[in-house]
């Protein structure tokens, strides 16, 4: 049985852990806050700009086959994959399950006979795909915990330029959606072409029958122009999103995986502090056997 002393070294040190935890857990609820009310604040842009360049591609019809972001090419031989993980760990499985995920994909794509290509948002992304021997093409760094749209546009051009030159054929993302505190969910999504990408977002409200009354509209000069510029914006907004989705996601998890870390801890220290009681016991006995054995010597 270890001693008081070690005990008591051991119950301080679990506490100065547990002040860590808390200070870890405050820190993260007071970020994931914050990073829904980024989410609250861009979804309606976000949903209006989808609902937009639907009804664009709509009323374009066949001319809209000519736009090379909507455009699918005829072999796809090279498909990008964007994984979005964050620049920290200490947030449960945040990034294993987003990494898991991707090189799923990467299997089922070279099943297929084709060639993944990785590009990877945050740092443990980016050495996880680089300790695997699948060193990114893209790597951005440094902006997980808060990002901007500036970042969105950054990834969104290098995917936007390799598709159109045809270095890429598809473009896929997987981040964690944001769904609460406790749960995120892996998401997948085709970013490119944006004819096969999903135009509309799960939450976007769509009760309108179909043929029930539509909304005309005017388009100067002409759908098909209109649609060259909500594009390029459409993949950029869809890419920000989910970086902001997975920053929420990374502080509920880490704000979780703290909240746990810290009551393992409360579970140790009153483990610890029993066995402290049972040896001082212990020692206590000891002492008196040890007085009790020296009286009766000298009877």
């Amino acid at each position: 049985m270890a001693s008081q002393r070690e005990v008591r070294t051991r119950i301080a040190s679990f506490k100065n852990i547990q002040k860590i935890t808390r200070a870890m857990e405050a820190v993260s609820a007071a970020r994931l806050r914050r990073a829904e009310q980024r989410i609250a604040a861009l979804r309606p842009y976000a949903d209006a700009l989808r609902r937009m360049t639907r009804q664009a591609a709509q009323d374009a019809g066949a001319e809209v086959s000519r736009l090379p972001l909507m455009a699918a090419h005829e072999q796809e031989k090279r498909v990008g994959i964007l994984l979005v993980t964050a620049d920290r760990g200490l947030a449960g499985a945040f990034n294993s399950q987003i990494i898991r995920a991707g090189l799923r994909l990467g299997t089922d794509v070279e099943a297929e006979q084709k060639q993944p290509v990785w590009f990877a948002s945050g740092r443990r992304g980016v050495s996880s795909l680089t300790f695997r021997g699948h060193a990114p093409q893209g790597a951005y760094t440094g902006f997980t915990d808060r990002p901007s749209y500036a970042d969105a546009r950054r990834i969104a051009d290098d995917l936007t330029s390799g598709f159109v030159d045809g270095n890429l054929d598809r473009v896929e993302i997987i981040y964690n959606g944001y769904v609460s505190p406790l749960t995120q969910r892996v998401t997948r999504e085709i970013l490119l072409p944006i004819s096969e990408a999903t135009i509309l977002g799960e939450d976007d409200d769509v009760s309108e029958a179909p043929d029930g009354p539509r909304a005309l509209v005017d388009y100067e000069p002409d759908a098909e122009e209109i649609l060259r510029v909500l594009l390029p914006d459409y993949v950029e907004i869809s890419i920000y999103r989910a970086l902001l989705e997975s920053t929420a996601s990374e502080h509920g998890a880490r704000m979780t995986a703290m909240r746990s870390a810290s009551e393992n801890a409360g579970e140790l220290i009153e483990d610890l502090a029993l066995e402290m009681n049972r040896a001082r016991q212990a020692e206590i006995t000891q002492e008196i056997m040890e007085v009790v054995a020296g009286a009766e010597s000298l009877v």
